[in-house]
């Protein structure tokens, strides 16, 4: 709200039940006022008169009718509008020492110094377009809790699914990836469910489809919810993790998920050379369309315990360790960037995610394709279970964390906060 200041050539009395129109002004600091038919002419000494924005009043201040050339004519005639004081220097506490200014050519906080100048210049931006939300799906009708995630569950595919989608799409948030609990009794050495166009995953994606034609759907591509092993590939009889098979079995599901009507298809398995192979066997069924979002550095983290709760997918025995990258290694992961873009991937993810920040980075800088960061199970849990004892603030932590991902390179972000976060930035309070 503006402040209207002027200094008027004289007051005016206050006369009640008059109302006075037609202001103008006249010769020797005089006023003529309209009033009805009449005119009437009063003389009175200069006086100023001041209006602030900051006093409370009753709809607008009034304008006194001036014209753009009177206004500037009472300027040039030296009685120039008095703008409020300017506010007092706010005191220091009685003990602070006085001191000679630091001789300092920048002062980088001068641009932090209001709430407005921070949104100003903010680098890193986020909204509900730049998540991806993970879901969990069973053939149940009920929806059941994972009890190491608190407020995620595993969603009947018929009914909790369709409606944690529609509350999603309603804040902004139009991807999910599916990941599904498969019954023991479907599971194998060789994974064949995986493949099955039958199967909960591509029914699951027709029905998304089928009732939301624009939502983007990233699927799965690994063998470990479909293993009785528990492992991302065929298990050979010594423990080894078979590649090449593996990845015929791997190129069959991914076609399987494209039929249905997948848009992007994510072989999360790590075996070696799995990109350019599903990307033939896409393109030969006619799904050149289908991207690939390949996890190019996932590591052999510690991070994934509650995600592997919620699919009941552990290994058997052993580790994943001969697949899966170290956590101490950097520059390998510039490897594996280099073959998933040589061999056609669209998107290349680095999960875990916080813990992982200076890979982020590292594929930002060195890669033009997308970067996603996958904030895991594990960075989730720990956050809610922060939140619940007082230890922390949840909701700003939640936020801080994913803007972090954003800012070391992150385009989308794949996180179990996906629903919480997009009403925080909606401004919904939950």
């Amino acid at each position: 709200m503006a402040s209207s200041i002027f200094n008027a050539p004289c007051t005016v009395p206050a006369v009640k039940g008059k109302n006075y129109f037609g202001l103008k002004t006249a010769v020797n600091n005089d006023l003529r006022f309209n009033v009805g038919k009449k005119t009437s002419i009063i003389g009175c000494p200069k006086r100023v008169f001041t209006v602030r924005a900051s006093e409370k009043k009753d709809g607008p201040i009034k304008k006194l009718g001036l014209s753009d050339a009177e206004c500037e004519a009472a300027v040039v005639a030296g009685n120039v509008p008095e703008a409020p004081p300017v506010p007092p220097r706010p005191a220091a506490p009685a003990a602070t020492p006085v001191v000679p200014s630091l001789p300092l050519g920048r002062r980088p906080r001068r641009n932090r110094k209001s709430p407005v100048m921070r949104a100003s210049f903010q680098e890193t931006s986020i909204s509900p377009a730049n998540f991806v939300y993970p879901l969990f799906i069973h053939e149940g009708e009920e929806d059941t809790p994972i009890g190491a995630m608190p407020g995620c569950y595993r969603l009947g595919w018929r009914h909790g699914l369709v409606e944690e989608v529609a509350k999603a799409r309603d804040v902004g948030v139009n991807s999910i990836v599916l990941f599904p609990k498969v019954p023991d009794a479907l599971k194998s050495s060789t994974g064949d469910e995986a493949y099955n166009d039958n199967g909960l995953v591509p029914r699951a994606i027709q029905l998304l489809k089928d009732k939301y034609p624009d939502l983007v759907i990233y699927t799965d591509v690994a063998l470990d919810p479909y293993s009785s092993d528990g492992h991302d590939g065929i298990v050979r009889e010594d423990g080894v993790i078979m590649n090449d098979e593996t990845v015929y079995q791997l190129c069959k599901q991914a076609v399987s998920q494209a039929r249905a009507g997948a848009d992007v298809v994510s072989p999360s398995d790590m075996m070696d050379g799995r990109v350019g192979a599903i990307r033939k066997a896409l393109d030969a069924e006619g799904f050149q369309h289908v991207s690939i979002m390949s996890y190019t550095a996932k590591y052999a983290s510690s991070f994934y315990g509650p995600f592997r709760e919620a699919l009941e997918s552990n290994p058997r025995f052993g580790d994943k360790k001969t697949y899966q990258m170290n956590p101490a290694n950097y520059r390998e992961a510039l490897v594996e960037a280099h073959e998933d873009e040589s061999e056609g991937a669209d998107i290349l993810l680095v999960k875990p995610g916080l813990p992982y920040l200076d890979i982020i980075r590292l594929l930002r800088d060195k890669s033009p394709l997308p970067i996603a960061a996958y904030q895991v199970s594990g960075e989730y849990s720990m956050i809610k279970a922060g939140g619940v004892l007082k230890m922390i603030d949840e909701e700003r932590v939640m936020m801080e964390s994913l803007m972090c991902l954003r800012r070391a390179g992150a385009d989308i972000i794949l996180t179990y906060f996906a629903l919480q976060a997009a009403r925080c930035l909606c401004g919904e309070k939950r």
